[in-house]
C-alpha cells in the first residue's frame, strides 16, 4: 500500500497531469479513497508556493533569450488580459480554474496565473487549496463510483 501512495503522490507533482491522473491510479491500484485524496492533495499542493515566489524570477531569466522572451511575453499578456477580466472576481476565478478537472487547468497553472497577477501570497496558496479540494472531491468521487460500479458487473 505504501508503495502505491508513493506512486499517487509522484503523480500528483506532475504538471498538467496532477491529482486529475493520481486519483484514478490510486483508485485503479485498490487504495482507499481517504488515503488517495490525502496523499494526491498534498503531492498537488507541494509545488505551489515554490511556483507563486520563483515564477516570475524563472520568466527573468527566460527573458534573457530572444526565443524563451517571446513565450514570456505571450504568457504574461495573456494572464493579464484575463486578470483584468477577472476584476474583483480573481480570487473566485482563480479557485475555480483550479478547481477543474481537466488538463491545463489545476494548481500549477492556476499558481503561474496568481504569480504573473501579483495575486498577494496568501490569497493565492488559499485560492489553491480551495480549488486543489474542489477539484479532489470530484475526481475521487468519479473515479472510486466509476471503479465500484465497474467491479459491481464483474
Amino acid at each position: 500500500m505504501l508503495r502505491n501512495a508513493i506512486y499517487v503522490f509522484l503523480i500528483s507533482i506532475i504538471p498538467v497531469v496532477e491529482l486529475r491522473g493520481s486519483i484514478p491510479v490510486g483508485a485503479a491500484r485498490g487504495l482507499p479513497w481517504y488515503i488517495t485524496f490525502l496523499v494526491a492533495v498534498i503531492g498537488n499542493l507541494l509545488p505551489v508556493p515554490f511556483i507563486l515566489l520563483f515564477v516570475k524570477k524563472v520568466f527573468d531569466w527566460m527573458r534573457k533569450y530572444p526565443k524563451l522572451k517571446k513565450i514570456v511575453d505571450f504568457c504574461e499578456n495573456k494572464f493579464a488580459k484575463k486578470a483584468a477580466k477577472a476584476g474583483n472576481t480573481a480570487f473566485w476565478t482563480l479557485v475555480g480554474f483550479i478547481a477543474i478537472p481537466l488538463p491545463g487547468t489545476g494548481a500549477w497553472t492556476g499558481s503561474g496565473i496568481a504569480a504573473i497577477c501579483e495575486v498577494p501570497f496568501k490569497k493565492a496558496i488559499l485560492a489553491a487549496i480551495i480549488g486543489v479540494l474542489i477539484a479532489a472531491t470530484v475526481m475521487t468521487l468519479a473515479s472510486y463510483g466509476v471503479v465500484a460500479g465497474l467491479s459491481f458487473l464483474t
